[in-house]
């Protein structure tokens, strides 16, 4: 202020600039402090020369600031990087590792995972190369053991039952600051990355974009380098997230042709078609009787892993034969397989289901996706065939069954759809040759044992 005389009009004129500058990056400064850095004015005491200014100094400015919360005190989060198990010396301990990102966590303490809706209660702390630990807390690398045997993979977060839930979808809105070589598009395919979650995305909406070097805001159709925006995602399926709140949950990143391109932070849960499937699914694994033989009892006696082959492709192209070609050569190999026509489901499960199919097709996948379920739980391969699933139908039986128990495989020269498929047959071939195929993949894939 010493520069302008200490003019009150030139202060106004600048707090009035500023203001605005803020206000487009959605910061809204308590207070503006005419100073002089060389005089002293308003830093520590306030001065004559600006008797026109009534507010605080610098220092009292500074003594009103409230400390942040510390990770500590916020509700418990743990991204999960894995799940293992070690079995020198009879160890039968399945260890749920991951660093904690916020709370702590301690043994007797309710957990549930999301997205999947899985709950356990922990039995004991583990930390690597001592002693069971004590309560763990925000930042350590950590690990614990759950009283219950639930499947439950990477990239899952784990919460307090107790605590407020984070999120969970497959679309969210986000502000996003870019630093790719190649600017940000609509509809081309990335790799989100949040916490320890990884899935493939596409930009859906972007709305208004933000230049650094000027802040000038305009509406665009792309993201340039060095530019920020505000865009709405579509993942490949549901991930859990929290709104800011706790950074390390709501930060990602972005993933451009093996490039770390860009990054932000999640501002909205937007609503998707699983929502309410995902709701009656968190309440099934409230109220499951969980088995006493665990998945790896299941998967060491039948050599497998249960999963849900889904066939699909467009009409006649040759489904079915390969379903029930696939049945037979894994059950001559003492696989514990089963083929379920959708036929069984239409007349059977979804027999109380009125009209055409087509007008029920989401109710009549989601129960399809309930049976498998089942099956899947028992340690079953279980093949089902369908004619051109899309990302949404994907998305019900992922939501129901855990995501890395769902193989798809499409028949057919040309994918009519938007769905991701692990492997597609384009060749027509005799069905034993494409059972050949669709081994390989099972073994590739660690469904099946060597």
């Amino acid at each position: 202020m010493d520069l302008v005389g200490y003019d009150r009009a030139t202060f106004d004129e600048i707090v009035k600039e500023f203001a605005a500058f803020m206000e487009q990056l959605q910061i809204f400064p308590q207070v503006y402090i005419p100073v002089s850095g060389r005089e002293g004015d308003n830093i520590a005491h306030t001065s004559h020369k600006t008797s026109w200014y009534q507010g605080p100094t610098v220092v009292e400015a500074l003594d009103q600031f409230r400390p942040e919360k510390t990770s500590e005190d916020k509700p418990f989060r743990m991204p999960v990087q894995g799940v293992y198990r070690f079995t020198q010396d009879g160890d039968n301990r399945r260890i749920v590792a991951g660093t904690v990102a916020s709370g702590k966590v301690s043994a007797g303490d309710e957990l549930t995972f999301y997205p999947s809706g899985k709950r356990g209660t922990v039995n004991s702390i583990e930390v690597f190369n001592q002693h069971p630990a004590a309560p763990t807390q925000a930042g350590y690398p950590s690990g614990f053991t759950l009283k219950e045997q639930i499947y439950i993979t990477r990239g899952e977060i784990a919460a307090h039952t107790r605590d407020q839930a984070p999120r969970v979808s497959s679309r969210m809105k986000t502000s996003l600051f870019w630093l790719g070589r190649a600017s940000l598009t609509k509809d081309k395919e990335y790799l989100l990355k949040l916490g320890t979650a990884k899935v493939k995305a596409r930009v859906a909406e972007i709305g208004k974009v933000l230049n650094a070097s000027n802040l000038q805001s305009q509406a665009k159709m792309t993201i340039e380098r060095n530019e920020a925006g505000e865009c709405v995602w579509i993942l490949e399926k549901a991930i859990a997230f929290d709104l800011g709140e706790i950074a390390e949950t709501s930060r990602f990143v972005v993933v451009d042709n093996y490039e770390i391109s860009g990054g932000g932070t999640v501002l909205e849960a937007l609503e998707d078609r699983q929502r309410a499937i995902r709701e009656k699914v968190f309440l099934r694994n409230t109220k499951w009787e969980k088995s006493s033989i665990t998945p790896e009892e299941r998967a060491t006696k039948y050599g497998q892993k249960s999963a849900l082959i889904l066939i699909t492709g467009p009409k006649d192209s040759g489904k079915k034969p390969i379903a029930r070609a696939l049945e037979k050569r894994l059950f001559e190999e003492g696989r514990l397989v089963y083929f379920l026509g959708i036929g069984s489901v239409l007349y059977g499960v979804d027999a109380d289901i009125k009209g055409a199919a087509v007008n029920n097709r989401e109710e009549h996948i989601r129960r399809l996706a309930e049976v498998s379920h089942v099956l899947l739980e028992i340690g079953a391969i279980l093949i089902v065939t369908a004619v051109e699933l899309t990302r949404a139908d994907l998305g019900v039986f992922e939501t129901v069954v855990l995501p890395d128990r769902v193989e798809t495989i499409w028949v057919g020269e040309h994918i009519t759809t938007d769905i991701f498929c692990d492997l597609q047959l384009t060749t027509p071939m005799p069905p034993e040759k494409a059972v050949e195929t669709i081994q390989v993949e099972l073994l590739k894939s660690g469904i099946l044992n060597g």
